[in-house]
């Protein structure tokens, strides 16, 4: 997540020192800006456009009793490339088409849907919605496949204090005879 966090940071420094380094000495100040404006404007009516379309197709998939994974993630995709239009900058602006063009927009939806959202999806579900479901114990687990003597995980829990259970010392509760006030 941290590694996201310093990415996301480093964009906007790179296209500031991209600005200020390249664009404004050879184009000028005034080209610059107006670029900059441009290409957002540009930007913009071009995820306006391609979002229309991913919501038509989205209701058509829904019409025929389809569930609309791959628009749901362009519409993802769609909303981001929006927030890089919106950021002032060259890069960013390359960025957000790269995710409003459809030709360019593929392999980033597949690249999201196979590392972010099947990752997600498996560890909410167990693996019950992609199919990796672990029978016979439990995943990373060299001890005994199941609840022992010494607990699920060989006597490592948190009530063992690393040894086994000794049932002498365990305390009965009766919830019965606590009904005085």
């Amino acid at each position: 997540m941290l590694r996201v966090i310093g990415l996301l940071l480093l964009i906007p420094l790179f296209d500031i020192v991209l600005l200020v380094t390249v664009a404004i000495p050879f184009l000028g100040p005034l080209v610059t800006v107006a670029l900059v404006v441009l290409t957002a404007l540009v930007g913009m009516l071009l995820v306006r456009a391609e979002g229309r379309a991913t919501l038509r197709q989205i209701q058509q998939r829904l019409a025929v009793g389809e569930l609309p994974t791959d628009e749901l993630i362009d519409g993802g995709l769609l909303i981001a490339a929006g927030a890089f239009f919106l950021t002032p900058g060259l890069v960013t602006d390359f960025v957000g088409l790269l995710l409003a063009v459809p030709f360019t927009r593929y392999p980033v939806r597949a690249a999201t849907r196979r590392w972010v959202v099947q990752p997600y999806v498996d560890a909410k579900t167990g693996g019950f919605a992609s199919g990796q479901v672990y029978v016979g114990g439990f995943p990373n687990d060299d001890g005994p496949a199941g609840p022992g003597p010494n607990g699920p995980d060989g006597g490592s829990g948190p009530g063992s204090a690393g040894g086994s259970f000794d049932p002498d010392e365990a305390t009965d509760v009766d919830f019965e005879d606590n009904d005085e006030n």
